[in-house]
């Protein structure tokens, strides 16, 4: 049974509710209010390029060559086209996915929908505290083990962030992916790259499907960059700004963060292809197809590249761990509230999923060191890849329904291509589970 405009129940209340429509839409002209709305792609596209997209990245590169760039393009593709999904949705019904799954489906379906959505954040914060202890121990000399909890205290940054506002918060976070950019530029000039051979790697390949290690690897670039905490976090975040209640401000309010969200997200198609050519071109066109562990891909930059290369790496892979656990707060905090209607105060919701986060990160550190953290981080992208759908396929159902996005659809073809995309990742994680069940799959 079904009411409040196909909805099973009536939201209870605003997703983000202590920030949102806080953002005013100002202007008459095109880009005026253009930039009003800049500001949530980027939000969304620093989870696309966290430590797990490096960790998956420099193992596929250095294994592959350039092989697995497509698999890239084509996994930012399909962010591209979920995330416009994901704004649509909270523009046009007034609910983030989180409060979408509650407010449509029983508690035997949205419980595990819930609980899944945690696993994944969980798996996106343990890649955030891997990564952010690796770059203070290759800037700083930190050790592993002390910079995994040293993690635990970015919860002060957030709530700094926070208090001083929601457009200043994500203005930090574009300068910081400027600055990430910026660097890879620097390293691409240094590592001189074959374009040729760059442009072959964005073709697809069949033998990608064919070897379970490649295929491994390539569902854990798919989870480093579809990645299914984003679009709880943008159907979300798009609600700060202040849309009008007309069709028309409805309308050109999806258009504009569409537009946002896209240019947000080939900056990352940019960083996370320039990590694979990076191993690619320095470590496996030298015979080195075994460069897993980003601290030695660092060490190896320094003799090939220089130390200024090396030193641009340590320092952009830092700024990507903190870029990055400003969205996984955000996301928890969305995914607990919208699905059980729970509110912690930032500080402690903070801290919880950290703490998950930060004891499998410990013992790994303290019982492996340093060769253990590649395993980790590749392992935790595939976990959000099987997870994936379970995020895409309730967003594809409501956003092509038309009376639970009150006549603001998704046009068929967007909404066709999306279930496509549905269908090619249950494809290929249920053969990478048969890969694993019948000891095919070699974990790299």
């Amino acid at each position: 049974m079904t009411g409040h405009n196909g909805w099973r129940r009536a939201s209870e209340t605003a997703s983000l509710s202590d920030v949102h429509s806080s953002v005013p839409v100002r202007g008459r002209r095109f880009l005026k209010r253009m930039m009003s709305f800049l500001g949530p792609g980027y939000l969304v596209a620093v989870g696309y390029m966290d430590p797990g997209n490096w960790a998956t990245s420099l193992a596929g590169g250095s294994a592959f060559g350039y092989t697995l760039l497509s698999v890239a393009l084509i996994s930012n593709i399909m962010a591209i086209l979920l995330q416009a999904l994901a704004l649509r949705l909270g523009i046009a019904s007034g609910r983030d996915l989180a409060q979408a799954c509650r407010d449509a489906f029983p508690a035997w379906a949205s419980v595990p929908l819930w609980l899944l959505a945690e696993a994944a954040i969980v798996a996106t914060d343990l890649a955030e505290v891997i990564g952010t202890a690796i770059g203070l121990n290759l800037l700083f000399g930190i050790p592993l083990e002390i910079g995994v909890v040293i993690t635990a205290l970015d919860v002060f940054l957030i709530l700094w962030l926070q208090g001083k506002g929601f457009r200043y918060l994500e203005a930090v976070v574009v300068a910081l992916t400027l600055v990430i950019a910026v660097s890879f530029a620097i390293q691409m000039a240094y590592a001189q790259p074959v374009l040729g051979d760059i442009l072959r790697g964005f073709i697809p390949q069949t033998e990608i499907l064919k070897s379970p290690s490649m295929l491994y690897l390539a569902l854990g670039i798919l989870g480093a960059t579809v990645m299914p905490h984003n679009l709880y976090l943008h159907s979300a975040v798009i609600q700060t700004r202040q849309i009008g209640p007309s069709r028309k401000e409805k309308l050109q309010a999806i258009r504009m963060g569409t537009i946002d969200s896209t240019i947000a997200l080939m900056f990352a198609l940019f960083i996370n292809a320039s990590i694979l050519i990076l191993a690619a071109s320095v470590f496996n066109t030298a015979g080195q197809t075994e460069v897993a562990e980003i601290q030695d891909a660092h060490a190896l930059l320094t003799p090939a590249l220089g130390s200024l290369a090396a030193t641009l790496f340590a320092l952009a892979l830092l700024l990507s761990g903190l870029n990055s656990t400003v969205t996984a707060t955000l996301a928890g905090q969305i995914v607990m509230e919208g699905f059980i209607n729970l509110r912690m105060r930032a500080w402690a919701r903070r801290l919880l999923t950290r703490g998950l986060a930060i004891v499998p990160a410990a013992v790994v550190t303290v019982l492996y060191g340093e060769s253990g953290t590649a395993r980790l981080l590749v392992l935790s992208q595939v976990v959000l890849s099987l997870q994936l759908p379970f995020a895409i396929v309730p967003l594809v159902m409501f956003t092509g329904n038309k009376a639970k996005m009150n006549g603001l659809e998704a046009p068929r073809w967007l909404v066709t291509a999306c279930w496509i995309i549905a269908a090619i990742v249950v494809t290929l994680n249920v053969k990478l589970l048969w890969d694993v069940a019948s000891g095919a799959t070699v974990v790299i």
